[in-house]
C-alpha cells in the first residue's frame, strides 16, 4: 500500500489544517467517524504501550464522538498486531498504537516482519515520549557516566547488559552506546520487560540503556542508579541526573516514542481528523498531568509528515548499528 500523492503534496506545501479541510468535499469531512474505532495494541495488556493506549482511548472517544476500543493483538515482539493493521481496510477505523519496537526494531532485525513501517502505514501522531536512561545496579562502584565508561574500557566484557530480547530497542540502544564510546559489554537477553526488571534488580545484569519509565520507581527507591537520561532537558523526577548531551554524547539522546498509525492509503481527510483529535487530547491539562506523573514526556506538535521523516531518519541511524553489530532477532 502506497501513500497517495495528494497528502504529501498538500502537507509539503505547508497548507494549514483549515485550508486542507476547505479543499475537501463536505461529505468527506462529515462521514468520518460514524462508528467505533479500534486501537490495536500489538503487545499484551499491562505494558507501557497498552497503558498509553488506554489513557488516550476515553478522551479520544469524547473528542471524536464515537467509542474508541483498545484491542490487544500480541505476538512476535509487536509484529503480529502491526501486520494486522497494515493489512486492514484503510478507512480510519482500525489503527495501531505504534512504538519503536514494532515500527523500528522489528523491521530492522526480523527477516520476515511482513510490513514496511513507512510505506504500509500513515503515521498520524506521537502520543508521548519515554526517555531512555543508562541505569546501573546501586551496588556498583561508579556514580557518574564517565566513571562507568572508564570502568567498562578497563574491564572489557566484564559488564553485562540486559534487554527485553534479541533485536529489542534495549539492545539497539546499548549497541549504539558501544559504537559511540568504544566499550565492550556482553548482552544478556530476557523475554520481555518484566523479566528484565527482575534481572536488573537482582544484579544479574549490571546495566541497561532502556525506557526509564519501567525503572523509575526503582531509581527513586535507590535500588538502581540512573547515570544519564536521553532527553532534551533534565527530568523533574531526577533533577540531579544529567542528560546524554551533558555527558558529551548528544547522539545518544534518543527518546523512545509511542504513536498512532493507520493503514497505508487511508484518505488524507481521515488522517487529518485523527491528527487534530490526538493533538486536542494530548494538549489537554488532564493528559499533560497524567503523562508527567508517569514520567512520560508530553508529545511535541509533530505533523504526520514530520513524524514520518523522524522515523525514516531513525531507520537509517539504527540500521547502521544493526548491520555493524550483526543483530538478527530470533
Amino acid at each position: 500500500m502506497n501513500h497517495t500523492p495528494s497528502r504529501r503534496h498538500l502537507l509539503s506545501t505547508g497548507l494549514g489544517l483549515a485550508g486542507l479541510a476547505a479543499a475537501l468535499p463536505a461529505w468527506a469531512q462529515d462521514k468520518f467517524p460514524s462508528r467505533p474505532i479500534t486501537l490495536v495494541v500489538p503487545f499484551p495488556p499491562g505494558g507501557s504501550v497498552d497503558i498509553m493506549a488506554r489513557q488516550y482511548s476515553e478522551p479520544l472517544s469524547r473528542v471524536l464522538g464515537v467509542p474508541v476500543i483498545v484491542e490487544n493483538r500480541a505476538g512476535a515482539g509487536g509484529s503480529v498486531g502491526a501486520q494486522y493493521v497494515a493489512r486492514a481496510k484503510p478507512d480510519g477505523y482500525t489503527l495501531v498504537v505504534s512504538s519503536q519496537s514494532s515500527h523500528l526494531a522489528n523491521p530492522l532485525t526480523q527477516a520476515k516482519v511482513g510490513y514496511d513501517p513507512i510505506k504500509d502505514f500513515e503515521n498520524i501522531a506521537i502520543l508521548g515520549r519515554q526517555p531512555n536512561a543508562l541505569v546501573v545496579h546501586s551496588s556498583l562502584p561508579f556514580k557518574t557516566f564517565k566513571e562507568f565508561i572508564d570502568y567498562a574500557k578497563k574491564n572489557p566484557g566484564k559488564l553485562n547488559y540486559g534487554s527485553g530480547g534479541v533485536g529489542s530497542m534495549g539492545q539497539l540502544n546499548v549497541e549504539m552506546l558501544k559504537v559511540s564510546t568504544g566499550v565492550f559489554t556482553t548482552h544478556i537477553p530476557y523475554r520481555g520487560g518484566t523479566p528484565l526488571i527482575t534481572g536488573v534488580l537482582a544484579n544479574e545484569v549490571q546495566f541497561i540503556l532502556d525506557n526509564l519509565v519501567i525503572m523509575l520507581p526503582h531509581v527513586l527507591a535507590g535500588k538502581v542508579r540512573a547515570l544519564a537520561v536521553a532527553s532534551d532537558q533534565r527530568l523533574p523526577q531526577l533533577p540531579d541526573v544529567p542528560t546524554m548531551a551533558e555527558v558529551g554524547h548528544p547522539e545518544l539522546n534518543l527518546t523512545s516514542w509511542t504513536g498512532l498509525a493507520a493503514p497505508g492509503g487511508t484518505p488524507d481527510a481521515i488522517v487529518q481528523t485523527l491528527y487534530k483529535a490526538m493533538r486536542q487530547v494530548a494538549t489537554s491539562p488532564a493528559m499533560l498531568a497524567n503523562l508527567k506523573e508517569r514520567g512520560v514526556i508530553a508529545p511535541e506538535e509533530m505533523t504526520p509528515v514530520q513524524f514520518e521523516k523522524m522515523m525514516a531518519e531513525r531507520m537509517v541511524k539504527f540500521g547502521e548499528v544493526v548491520r555493524k553489530a550483526g543483530i538478527t532477532a530470533e
